[in-house]
């Protein structure tokens, strides 16, 4: 399985990839993490892009799931090869941006969505099995 995580809420900035989160983009991170242990997803990796708003989700996420984030730079903007990048890693989790997944997403499995800010989208065989917004997030990381 590989689950996508859109980057939290970020702030403005003329520096694209410097962007922190907002708060709102914390709990975002926080509530994906808290979530997807709820759910007792086992991961057994998690690759970010370096951008800083991707790559502070991704930590906040990691640390509810006992995981270190990898960078990688293909997941910096633009198309990139999904399975290529979760190749020989097992169920991974993968967080970057829009419209770069939801793209991958449409090329994987033929769903045209666009995945929310702090959002999961979960793909195994070609198929979509889960999509979820920071509110659902919320609920589940809330018990």
């Amino acid at each position: 399985m590989i689950w996508l995580l859109r980057h939290g809420d970020a702030e403005d900035g003329a520096d694209d990839a410097a962007r922190p989160l907002t708060a709102k983009g914390e709990r975002q991170a926080e509530a994906a993490g808290r979530a997807l242990a709820a759910l007792g997803v086992e991961l057994d990796a998690c690759l970010t892009s370096p951008k800083v708003r991707a790559l502070d989700t991704a930590k906040i996420a990691c640390s509810e799931l006992d995981l270190e984030p990898e960078l990688a730079d293909e997941l910096s903007g633009g198309d990139f090869d999904l399975e290529a990048v979760a190749a020989g890693r097992g169920e991974v989790l993968v967080v970057g941006h829009e419209p770069d997944f939801s793209n991958a997403i449409a090329a994987r499995t033929g769903a045209r969505l666009k995945l929310k800010k702090g959002g999961i989208a979960a793909l195994d065989d070609g198929l979509l099995h889960a999509l979820l917004r920071p509110i659902e997030l919320a609920a589940i990381a809330a018990g």
